[in-house]
C-alpha cells in the first residue's frame, strides 16, 4: 500500500535538491565549528595572567596543518600578530609589547594554547587562533578578552561655613574601574547629589559624586554615607563621613540668681559660647565703664569677690572666632538684704496633688450621679394602689371645711352627699380592685356612704367640726364602715396639700 501511495504522490525533483543542499550546508558548518575549539569569552584583571586555549580537531585526519598564529584585535579593523608557531622554524613573537609576556603552553600544532602574563587594561580585545592548513586553507576561532578593574573607592568631607547657599559638603569617588561603578548616598540631612564620569585612556572609568546642602550649625557632626557598587566587588563598598560645618559664636551668660545682696562673696558669671572653630578671644566689659575693683576675670569666667553697689551694673561678654563675633549682656541688681528663697514643691508632690484632686473630683461626681439615680428611681410609678373613688357628691361641703389638714388618725363622720378623701402621697392607680386578693378598693381604708345614723346634715357638720378640733372625738370609736364602689362610677383624685 505504501508503494501505491508513493506512485500516486511522487517527490518533486526541486524538493530533493533543496534537501540535499541543506544537508551539505549543515555538515560543512558542523565540521567548520568543530575544527578550531576556543573559549568564547574570558575575564581578567590587571597584573594577573590569562590562558587562551586553542585546539585543532580533524575528524577525518585528511587536513594537513602547516602553521598557527595568534592575532590580536584591540579595536575593530586593527589586527596584529603576537605569536606564531611553525613545526620546523619554531616560535616567533612579532609584537614587542607581548614578546616578554606571551608563551606557548605546548609545542604542538594541534594544541597551540598561549598564556599572557602581567596583563594591563590595554590588553582587552579579540584574540584569534588561526591555522594555515592544506587543502582547506585557513581555519580560525576567536576569544574575546574582557579586562576588569576594581575601582579605588574613597570618601571625604568638605569643611564649609554655615550660610544660605547650597554647597558641596562631601565627595565620593570610584576611580579607574571597569565597568563604571554606581555611587549612592544615604543621609538623614536634607540635601542632593550630582555624579559625573571620566573615561581613562585604557578603558577604565572614574566616577565622582558630590553631596550638596545648605549648611547650618545643626548639621555639624551629622553623618552621610557613600555606597559604591561595581561588578568586580563581592559586596557594596560603604563609608560614612561626618559633616564639618563652621559658624560664628552664639553667646549666653549663666550664673546670676537674682540674689546679689550687699556683702555676698565669690559670685561667678560664666560666658558660654557655641562656635566652630573654638573662640579665639573672650572679653568682659561693663556698661557703666571699667570693671569694678572687686571683679576678677579668668577667660570666660567673671568672679565678684564681694558684692557692693559697684557691681550694680550691666556686664557684657563678647566672643570672637575667625567667622565673626557675638556678644551677650546681663544686668545685675544689688539688694540690701539676702532674699530668702522659698523652695517650691517638688515635681513628684505636684503630680501627686494633681492626681489626688482628680480622684476626689471623680468621687464627688460619682456620688452625685448615684444620688440622682436613686431619686429618679423613687419618682417612678407607685408600688401599691390608691383607694378607689367614691360617688361624687356636692363639692360645696368640702369647700366649707377648715383649711387645716386632718391628722392621719382622725376620721370624721360624713353627712350624706360628702366625699371622703384618703391622702396617699402617690399617684392613683386606675385598677380599683386588688386582683390577687380580691380586696375591694385595693386594700385602702373604707369610706362612708350616706349613713342613716345621723338625722340631719346639721348634726353631721357639728360632729365634723368637733373632730377637726380634736376635743371629744376619738377616731378609734368612729371608724366608718366599708363601702363598696362599683366600677364605672365617677371618682376624684386624692387631695394635695400645699
Amino acid at each position: 500500500m505504501a508503494r501505491d501511495y508513493a506512485a500516486r504522490c511522487p517527490v518533486s525533483p526541486v524538493r530533493n535538491t533543496w534537501l540535499v543542499a541543506a544537508a551539505i550546508l549543515l555538515a560543512v558548518q558542523g565540521l567548520g565549528a568543530q575544527k578550531v575549539r576556543v573559549d568564547d569569552e574570558l575575564e581578567a584583571y590587571p597584573t594577573e595572567s590569562v590562558d587562551l586555549r586553542c585546539q585543532f580537531i580533524d575528524g577525518g585526519g585528511l587536513t594537513k596543518l602547516t602553521q598557527v598564529s595568534w592575532i590580536w584585535e584591540p579595536v575593530d579593523g586593527q589586527r596584529d600578530n603576537i605569536a606564531v608557531y611553525h613545526p620546523v622554524y619554531g616560535q616567533s613573537f612579532p609584537n614587542l609589547s607581548f614578546k616578554e609576556r606571551v608563551v606557548f603552553l605546548h609545542n604542538s600544532l594541534e594544541n597551540p594554547s598561549i598564556r599572557i602574563n602581567n596583563l594591563s587594561m590595554s590588553d582587552a580585545g579579540r584574540y584569534t587562533c588561526e591555522y594555515a592548513t592544506y587543502p582547506s586553507g585557513n581555519e580560525q576561532g576567536t576569544t574575546t578578552l574582557i579586562m576588569l578593574a576594581k575601582p579605588k573607592n574613597s570618601a571625604k568631607v568638605v569643611t564649609v561655613q554655615a550660610g544660605t547657599k547650597s554647597v558641596v559638603v562631601a565627595r565620593c569617588e570610584a576611580a579607574d574601574g571597569k565597568p563604571a561603578a554606581t555611587i549612592k548616598w544615604l543621609a538623614t540631612v536634607g540635601g542632593n547629589h550630582s555624579t559625573s564620569n571620566i573615561n581613562g585612556p585604557d578603558g577604565t572609568v572614574t566616577v565622582r559624586s558630590e553631596y550638596r546642602l545648605v549648611p547650618t550649625p545643626a548639621d555639624d557632626g551629622r553623618e552621610v554615607t557613600c555606597m559604591v557598587e561595581q561588578r568586580t566587588q563581592e559586596r557594596p563598598w560603604v563609608n560614612q563621613v561626618k559633616l564639618s560645618v563652621e559658624y560664628p559664636p552664639s553667646v549666653s551668660i549663666e550664673g546670676y540668681d537674682n540674689n546679689w545682696y550687699v556683702g555676698r562673696s565669690d559670685v561667678v558669671l560664666f560666658c558660654l559660647a557655641n562656635a566652630k572653630p573654638a573662640p579665639t578671644t573672650v572679653t568682659w566689659t561693663a556698661a557703666s565703664g571699667p570693671l569694678p575693683d572687686t571683679v576678677v576675670v579668668d577667660g570666660n569666667k567673671l568672679m565678684v569677690r564681694k558684692v557692693d553697689d559697684a557691681v550694680n551694673t550691666t556686664f557684657i561678654c563678647e566672643v570672637k572666632n575667625k567667622h565673626g563675633a557675638s556678644r551677650y549682656q546681663i544686668t545685675t541688681s544689688v539688694i540690701e538684704e539676702e532674699r530668702q528663697l522659698v523652695e517650691g514643691p517638688s515635681t513628684g508632690a505636684v503630680i501627686g496633688g494633681i492626681l489626688g484632686a482628680l480622684i476626689f473630683i471623680s468621687i464627688i461626681i460619682g456620688t452625685v450621679i448615684f444620688v440622682r439615680k436613686r431619686q429618679e428611681d423613687g419618682e417612678g410609678p407607685p408600688k401599691h394602689k390608691p383607694p378607689p373613688p367614691v360617688k361624687a357628691g356636692s363639692s360645696t361641703e368640702m369647700l366649707n371645711k377648715p383649711s387645716e389638714p386632718p391628722t392621719a388618725t382622725e376620721t370624721a363622720p360624713l353627712s350624706p352627699g360628702e366625699v371622703y378623701y384618703e391622702p396617699t402621697g402617690r399617684e392613683p392607680v386606675t385598677n380599683l380592685d386588688d386582683e390577687t386578693t380580691g380586696a375591694p378598693n385595693g386594700k385602702a381604708p373604707p369610706v362612708l356612704e350616706n349613713s342613716a345614723k345621723y338625722d340631719n346634715v346639721n348634726e353631721l357638720k357639728d360632729r365634723a367640726t368637733d373632730g377637726h378640733h380634736g376635743n371629744d372625738l376619738d377616731s378609734s370609736n368612729h371608724e366608718p364602715p366599708a363601702a363598696n364602689i362599683s366600677r364605672g362610677e365617677s371618682f376624684v383624685s386624692p387631695a394635695m396639700y400645699v
